[in-house]
């Protein structure tokens, strides 16, 4: 019987806490399906929950050793229902669990990878084009108005800015100097963000998506019209950004991704339609797990960071 080798959190620490461990095969439940990992994505939130921050780690505590990975791609081990062996799936993985050769997955929870589409473009979809979609929605961004969106080159941005202009909004992003050039070809006006306060650069915003929270976030307020409105998705901040956000006359939610098929089913066609492009900024092999999570505490990472499985 194979093994399922999979880099675990250890304890809630720093990177080096992750290890790397050989476990029985996973057997799946009833409304299962196996799935063979082809890559895993990383995201800010896995940096987060092995730190010990966040609902994640809340959740986890009693549970360590743990595999994170709630972006998870790769081919259907045994038929089960509508899913044959060697169909090609995608997937939110509420659980957790990617980060591993092999994984149980709800079959509600996944989607079928068009044949156009590589199981990298699909991997990159699960978390940052779910957020993306969802915070859009929360908000009710509407064609014509005006979004800003912070950290508009890293995972969520990127595709937060596709989607806005798919919307037919007016979209600033901001960025460091480096990738202003990739997030004007995606559509938005890029704006520095260590040239000079923001709202000396755009103002009067109907709408702003913070993916950075913290000071970041809450200096942002300033540049929201009165009756704006603001999505903040890290949670650890999110109380601190509504609060600071009611006395401007703002009105400011939080939000949690939640797993839904059929929007990440659009997300999938678009990519394979050429309308929405996906950035993998760099790919690494699941032994060098610690470093991907070095690179994406630094918050300057463009696109998305993947963990690819061995054979």
């Amino acid at each position: 019987m194979p093994h399922n080798l999979q880099l675990a959190i250890t304890a809630f620490g720093g990177p080096e806490t992750l290890k790397l461990q050989q476990t029985a095969m996973p057997e799946p439940q009833d409304g299962q399906v196996l799935i063979k990992v082809a890559f895993a994505g990383v995201n800010p939130v896995d940096a987060k929950t092995r730190a010990g921050l966040g609902w994640g780690a809340e959740k986890i505590k009693d549970m360590l050793p743990w595999v994170p990975g709630f972006d998870a791609a790769g081919v259907v081990v045994n038929d089960v229902g509508e899913y044959k062996a060697g169909d090609r799936v995608a997937g939110r993985i509420v659980e957790g669990g990617g980060y591993g050769q092999y994984l149980c997955a709800d079959v509600s929870a996944l989607s079928r990878i068009p044949d156009d589409v590589s199981f990298e473009a699909a991997v990159s979809l699960p978390v940052a084009g779910l957020t993306a979609w969802q915070a859009l929605e929360l908000a009710g961004l509407q064609a014509g108005e005006t979004v800003l969106i912070l950290a508009g080159a890293g995972g969520v941005g990127h595709i937060a800015i596709q989607l806005a202009k798919a919307k037919g909004a007016n979209v600033y992003a901001s960025c460091s100097i480096v990738n202003s050039a990739f997030v004007s070809a995606l559509g938005a006006t890029a704006l520095d963000y260590t040239a000079s306060e923001l709202h000396e650069q755009v103002n009067n915003i109907n709408v702003l998506i913070d993916l950075v929270g913290g000071d970041v976030g809450e200096a942002a307020l300033t540049c929201v019209a009165k009756n704006g409105r603001v999505v903040t998705v890290p949670t650890i901040t999110a109380d601190r950004i509504i609060d600071a956000a009611k006395p401007l006359g703002i009105e400011a939610k939080g939000m949690l991704v939640v797993p839904k098929p059929e929007q990440l089913n659009a997300l999938l066609s678009l990519v394979n339609d050429g309308a929405v492009r996906v950035e993998v900024a760099k790919t690494y092999p699941l032994e060098e797990g610690v470093q991907a999570h070095i690179d994406i505490q630094t918050g300057r990472t463009r696109g998305k960071l993947l963990l690819e499985m061995p054979e």
